[in-house]
Parts: structure tokens; sequence; C-alpha cells
């Protein structure tokens, strides 16, 4: 028995090795860090995987609250959904121990460790269930790890643990349907839900479907089928009783934010032709094109293809069990690409990039089956080779002929193809009894060979981050962060003129109004795009604020990059901004390439507020004039005190275009098309106020823009109507502003300047900021403090947004908070000092945690009890 154990256990450890060698070469070879000076990070991974990831650090070593919220989130946002969407994977506990810029080298390490579990866990499943012994299970295993699905997303981190816990849910499953205990099958399918709940989705689902297949499998009667169904349902559904305590306050979360985006109509139509997939048979098939949308990526090494279809012809399976699992086959693959079904997949909405998420069940079920079949002394005919060699070869002159319909395959990868499907033939043919040793030996090598070759000719299609842009910036960053923070333990938000990714706050440590998430709540998104931010559906920057907004929205301290953000000519920190209002104001602090400069005219997180702002709903499509409005109403003032005026150009140059008098809405056309055309705008400051400029969204395509002669520093991803500042205490001097076409026409959509009425606006910031609330205690869900308010105040106005998880206390009494702007929490109060106090409880925490503890005792009960009678 302990030599059986050993042998395993032995075997295990060689199956988790073979995958997490082959990955680490690869990277080694890639140069990725800690190798050499690239990166393993890439679009989702190193543009806001990587910030959240750190945020799980800053979480467990410095803000355990921030489990629930956090103001790093854009101006604010519940983080329980969100973490339990990215970050409940126990593995990212290693990543504790890389801080700053090694974090990409700890993320490298995470991925190689999930690439072992996986092959791991897939292992120990056909070794439990005497589907395969070693070596050949070693190379089913490495076929799984190293699956079509894994190498397409092992830039999706988040999901990768589903490929080792799927298995262990199979086991559990398995255990069930044999009358055995349930309960690892409800503790792996719990965890599962817990680790990530989208992917959970999805193998809920497959259970339902491998449990279909497997009843049919061993049907005996019906009264024992209505039994095992029972068991199933029964303790599927105290699996999702037991995780309410995240799926509860989660769901709710969904529903006030990515829930919203949710499909409402469903077309009954395929989304591309089904033989489409054939393609992702071949070795190779991925590119950076098939990321945005594309078909599933399926491959799992020719000879377990051919193994799969083997499974209808020389599986001891009765007919029930192989028509069943022909119609899940079916179903799986038309899941890919006809609508109703892909939305079901995906929980009822089409993947924003990264299409046919669950392919992963395909990939296993094509093994499973395979594992099933290809049994040593399998030995097929020539009927049966030759039916496969015509089909083959009918598959590849298909791929061939249309090889140019598809950008991730070309003649190289097919031939590779076709040679591992010839070869897997001829050794299907071999009698495995000649000469046991070798045939083993081949098995193993092909399709270790042949999964390698997949994984490197697809991952060499994707580019990648380089160390120093990642390390360098990160480094400056949180150099920066650090010194404003050693001098102002306080509250309060950072702006900044350069960036990285949206999740800067969440990398860096601190408060600010940038987010890209799938959580992001979409009143923010709306409010932040009326003020003239770059906004859409999951993302906001802060890039392009006004000293107004500033004020409101309590940015204390700036951040601006020196010399350009360039060290020895190369671009540490990319320039999103341009703010020529922040030149003037002092430093602060700085560092080697960051000044920190204070801004006196920024409000607290809450202040003192006049009523006449719940009567507005007058909705702008004029940022300049919204902010003008609501910052003049809170204050007391009249809407009609206008914040920013009007001004006219002095003149326009027209060069190689039609001349106008009217500027905004018209469009320029090139006269000559071979020739420049560009359209420069004039004007004179005569105050020494701040003077901004509105573009419209169509501008950034069709022309450059340059001022004073130089490119204008802009955030380059917008879909509304932006602000942009040209002119600050520069009375007297020319200021100059081309846009120069790109295409044959510019429409010169929103295009107007306006001047900062500098006078009015410090009155109104006076009176807002006289009635500010002091923090005097704050942790990532709470605030407390005291204000002061006077006759001219009706109610405490916060700029955190809006939720119904905020609980708040005035002088110990419960009142409830209401919306204000369609965004933002007010709070009901009197003239008269007060002590106030905010608290984020996720809603449904409370009832999750007791379904969950009920659930728990329940399920104890019920096994001392069965164990008693046993």
């Amino acid at each position: 028995m302990f030599k059986k154990h050993s042998h395993m256990q032995s075997s295990l450890l060689v199956a988790f090795f073979i995958p997490v060698i082959i990955m680490g070469s690869y990277f080694a070879y890639r140069q990725m860090a800690p190798f050499g000076q690239n990166s393993i990070l890439t679009v989702d991974l190193g543009q806001q995987y990587v910030d959240f990831l750190a945020a799980f650090r800053n979480l467990v070593l410095h803000h355990p609250t921030s489990l629930f919220y956090s103001f790093s989130k854009g101006l604010g946002g519940e983080m329980l959904g969100t973490n339990a969407y990215y970050l409940f994977s126990p593995l990212n506990l290693l990543l504790l121990f890389f801080p700053g810029q090694s974090l990409s080298s700890g993320i490298l390490i995470l991925v190689l460790l999930k690439y072992g579990f996986a092959s791991l866990s897939f292992c120990w499943l056909i070794q439990r269930w005497h589907l395969q012994t070693p070596p050949r299970s070693w190379a089913f295993a490495t076929a799984y790890a190293l699956m079509g699905w894994m190498i397409a997303n092992q830039l999706n981190i988040i999901w990768l643990d589903v490929l080792f816990l799927l298995p262990l849910v199979i086991d559990g499953l398995l255990r069930l349907i044999n009358n055995q205990s349930p309960w690892r099958y409800v503790v792996w399918l719990t965890l599962t839900i817990l680790d990530n709940y989208y992917m959970a989705w999805m193998v809920a689902l497959f259970t339902v479907l491998f449990f279909i297949w497997q009843t049919t499998r061993q049907f005996s009667n019906w009264s024992h089928l209505g039994k095992v169904t029972g068991r199933f349902c029964t303790f599927s559904l105290v699996s999702g009783l037991l995780s309410s305590i995240v799926t509860l306050p989660t769901i709710y979360a969904l529903t006030q934010s990515k829930g919203t985006y949710t499909e409402q109509k469903i077309k009954w139509a395929f989304e591309y032709q089904p033989l489409k997939i054939l393609a992702k048979l071949v070795p190779g098939s991925f590119n950076f094109g098939q990321m945005p949308s594309g078909q599933p990526n399926i491959y799992v090494g020719m000879l377990f293809i051919i193994g799969a279809c083997l499974y209808f012809i020389y599986s001891h399976d009765h007919w029930p069990a192989k028509l069943t699992a022909l119609l899940i086959s079916a179903l799986l693959v038309f899941s890919f690409c006809f609508q109703p079904l892909d939305l079901i997949w995906h929980l009822g909405q089409f993947p924003v990039w990264y299409p046919s998420r669950f392919s992963f069940v395909f990939c296993f079920w094509v093994l499973y089956l395979t594992a099933m079949t290809l049994k040593p002394a399998l030995k097929i005919n020539w009927y049966v080779a030759g039916g496969l060699l015509i089909l083959i070869c009918a598959i590849t002159t298909y791929l061939w002929l249309n090889k140019t319909h598809f950008s991730y395959i070309n003649s190289s990868q097919l031939a590779i193809g076709l040679s591992f499907a010839l070869i897997s033939i001829c050794l299907l043919l071999i009698d495995y009894h000649h000469a046991p040793k070798m045939t083993n030996l081949l098995f193993v090598l092909l399709v270790i060979v042949d999964v390698t070759s997949n994984a490197a000719i697809s991952l060499n299609h994707i580019s990648y981050v380089s160390q120093p842009e990642f390390g360098n910036y990160t480094t400056a960053m949180n150099q920066a962060v650090r010194k404003t923070k050693q001098g102002d333990h306080s509250w309060y938000r950072i702006a900044k003129n350069f960036m990285r990714t949206k999740d800067d706050p969440f990398q860096s440590d601190y408060y600010g109004a940038e987010h890209f998430g799938s959580t992001m709540e979409p009143a923010v998104s709306t409010f932040m795009g009326t003020i003239g931010q770059p906004a859409g559906d999951g993302f906001i920057t802060y890039s392009n604020g006004t000293q107004v907004t500033d004020s409101l929205l309590g940015f204390k301290y700036f951040l601006t990059a020196r010399h350009h953000g360039q060290v020895n000519d190369n671009q540490v920190l990319p320039i999103t901004s341009t703010r020529m209002d922040w030149h003037r104001i002092r430093d602060y602090h700085h560092t080697k390439l960051v000044n920190i400069k204070e801004n006196a005219n920024a409000l607290p997180i809450a202040f003192g507020a006049s009523k006449k702002i719940l009567n507005f709903h007058d909705v702008t499509l004029d940022p300049l004039s919204y902010q003008s409005q609501i910052y003049q109403l809170l204050a007391g003032q009249s809407v009609n005190n206008r914040l920013f005026n009007v001004q006219n150009f002095d003149h326009v140059t027209f060069k190689n275009v039609q001349s106008a008098k009217q500027i905004t809405g018209t469009t320029f056309t090139r006269r000559e098309p071979l020739q420049s055309a560009s359209v420069t705008l004039h004007f004179t400051p005569q105050t020494n106020d701040s003077y901004y400029l509105t573009l419209g969204p169509s501008v950034k395509s069709v022309a450059s823009i340059k001022l004073n002669g130089r490119s204008l520093d802009q955030y380059p991803t917008y879909h509304n109507t932006i602000v942009i500042n040209v002119a600050h205490q520069q009375k007297g001097k020319p200021i100059s502003i081309q846009f120069k076409l790109k295409k044959q026409a510019l429409w010169m959509q929103n295009v107007s300047l306006y001047r900062l009425n500098g006078q009015a606006f410090h009155k109104s910031r006076k009176t807002l900021q006289s009635a500010g609330l002091k923090v005097t205690n704050c942790r990532a869900n709470q605030i407390k403090g005291t204000v002061t308010l006077r006759k001219q105040h009706q109610f405490l106005m916060t700029t955190i947004p809006y939720a119904k998880g905020w609980h708040v206390k005035v002088d110990n009494h419960a009142v409830t908070p209401f919306k204000v702007l369609g965004t933002f929490m007010g709070i009901p109060m009197n003239a008269g000092t007060h002590h106030v106090i905010m608290t984020y409880i996720p809603p449904f925490l409370v009832s999750g945690t007791l379904i969950s503890l009920i659930t728990l005792v329940i399920c104890c009960w019920y096994q001392k009890r069965r164990s008693k009678r046993q």
C-alpha cells in the first residue's frame, strides 16, 4: 500500500513539473522577468490584473477593509464583487513576496504554478479512476495543462485556477454518482465558486452535462436514476448555499454594474460559419487578432483529437452513452457559434474580448473521452485508419484552400499539423505488446512535442510589456506617492498628468479617479464623461480636469512629470494630460521624476451645500456648462452666474482648406489631396485666468493637434467631449492651436474656447470650503469626522458615489443618505456642529454569511448523524 501511494506521488510530481519546465523554458527563451528584460505582462494582464494583484498585496498587508470598499476604484466603489472576480485565488498569497517592480516576476511564477497544478490535477483524476497509468497519464496531463484555452488565456490569470479545480469537481461528482461520499463534490464546487464565480458558472453547467452522460453509462433503473439525480441536485444546492457569503453580495454588486449590460434581446443566429472552428485544430492557431473576436482555442494535440473520435468506435460504452456523448459534443461545438447558447455560457453577456471563454470544458471533455479510449492495448484497424486519413486530408485541403481567410494559420502550420496527424495514425497502428516501452515513449514524446509546438507558435504571435517599462514606471510612481503620504496623512485624492494604466491607484495605493474593470459603476462613468473626462463602459480616467473639478472632487495633490517624463531619452512616464494651470503651483515635494504640487482649492470628501442642487435635472452636452452649474448650485449661487465664459478666437489660419467664419461644427475639406492641410486657431488671453478648449471625440482620429507648435499631450481613448487646458497665467501672450488633417476631411466637433471666471470660482470655493468635513479617522470602508454647517448649508454633500451599502450616523443617530446628481451621496443635516460616521457594508453580506453558516451547521449535523448510522 505504501509503495502504491509513493508511486502515485512520484507520478503526480512528474506530471506537475513537465509543463512547468516546458513553459518555464519558453519564458526564459523570451527573456521574461526574472529571466531577462521582458515581462509576462500583456493586454489585460499588463493593463489591469497586475494592478489588482498589487491591490491584493495592500489588502492583505495594510488595508483589510478594502475587501469591501476602496477609494482607489475610480471615485470609490464596492470591492467584494470586484475581488470575487479578480482576486480570490488562494495562490495569490504567493505575490506577498513580490513588491513593486518585482510583481511581474511573481506573476510569472504564479502562472507556472497554475500550469503545474492543472497537469497534476488531471493526472490525479485519470489515475484515480483507472483511465490511464504512467507514463501515458503524463501525456494526457501535459496536453490538459497546455490546452489551447490555457495558452490563449494565460494572460487572464484570474481564470486559470479553474483548470486544476475542474478535475477535482468531476472526481467529487463521480463519487457522488457512485453512491460514495458527496462531500468532495460539495467542497470542491464550493471552492470553485469562491475562487471565481464566473468560471464556476461554466463548471456548474458542464457538471450537468457530465452528470447526464454518466447516468446514461450507468443506467440500471428509473428508481436509481431518480435517487442519484436527487443527490446531485441536493448537494449542488448545498454548494451554492455554502458560497452565499460571497455570491449574494456579488450578485447584488453585479446588478449595479456589469449586470446592467446583460443582453435583453437574443438573436437566434450563428455568430460565424461553424466550419471556421476547423482551423482551430491546427497547431499554433492563435494570434493577437483572435483576442477581441475569433473562434475557440481548443487544440489539445492531434493524437487526442483523433482519440476523441475513436471513443465512438472503440469505447465499451453502450450506444445510449455514446449517443449522449455525441449530443453533448455537438452542444458544446454549437455553443461556440450559436448566439443563445453562447450567451448562456457567458452569464447573459457577450464577452468583451476573449470569446468562447468556456472552451476549457470542451478540451477537458475531449481529453476525458480520449483517456477512456486510448488504452495501451488499443490498435486501430486499417479501415479506421483509412477513414481517419480521408477525414484529415479533407480538413487539411479545406483549410489550405481557405487559408487566406484565417490570419492565424499558414502553410507551415498546416504541414506541421498534418505531420502530427499522420504520425498519430501510425502510432495507433502499432501493436503495443511488441514493444510496450517504446510505444509508451513515442506516445508521450509525440504529445509533448505537439502541444509544446502549439504553445510556442501561438505565444510567438504575442508581444509583451518590457520589464523596464513596467518596473521603472512603478518605482517612480510608488516613490512619488510615498513622498506625498509622508507629509500628509489626511484623506485626499491625487491627480497626475501621466499614466501607465487606468488602475494606477491600485498599483501605487492612493485615491485617484481612474479605473478600468468589469464592475465599474455606470453612474460614475456617466458623470465623469459629462464633466469632460474620457469615460466609457467599464473605465474612467481623470486626464482632462479643470480648476473646478480639481476642487469639487477633492484633488489635494497633483503629480506632474519632470523632464517630460523622460530619462536618457526613454519615456518612463507616459504623458497623458495637458494642464497649464498646474505649472504655476509651487512644489510641495519632488522626487527624481515627479513634482508634487498642493492644490489649495481642493474641497474635502464632504462639505455643506445648498439644497438648490437637489432640484437640478438639466443635462447638457457642454461639460464646462455642466461643471459651472453644479458647482454654483452647491455654493448656493445662481446657475446664470457662469464660471466659464465663451471666448472668440482672434483669427484663424487656413491651409489647403476652405475658410469659414464659424469654427465650431464646421467640416473642413482638404483641397489638394496630396498636400498637407491644417486649421490653426489663434488667441491672446486678456487675463491670467485659465482658458479651456472643448473637443469632440471625432477630431482625434482625423487630425493631430499642436499647442504652440508642440504636440498636445492627451489620453487617446475618449468617446465624449473632453476639456483641454490651453492657457493659464499667460495674459498678453499669443496662443496657437493647430489641427493638422490626417484624412481628407475634419469635423470641428464641439471645438470651443472658454475662460474660467477666477473671481467667481474662488468666491464659491470659499463658501464650500467653509463647511468642510474635518476627517478624524478613516479606513477603506469608513470615514469619521466633524463638520459645522451654517444656515446657507442645508445638507452634507459628499463626492462618494451613492451606494446602498453606505450606513451613516450623525451624532450617533442613523440617517438615510440620498442620491445627488444621480451619482453622489448626500446626507440630511441641519445647521450646527455634528459628528459623522460613514460606514460601507456590502448589501447582502450579513444575510449571505448567515445562510453559509446555517448551511455549514446543517451539513456537519447531517454528516455526524450519517456517521453514527454507519
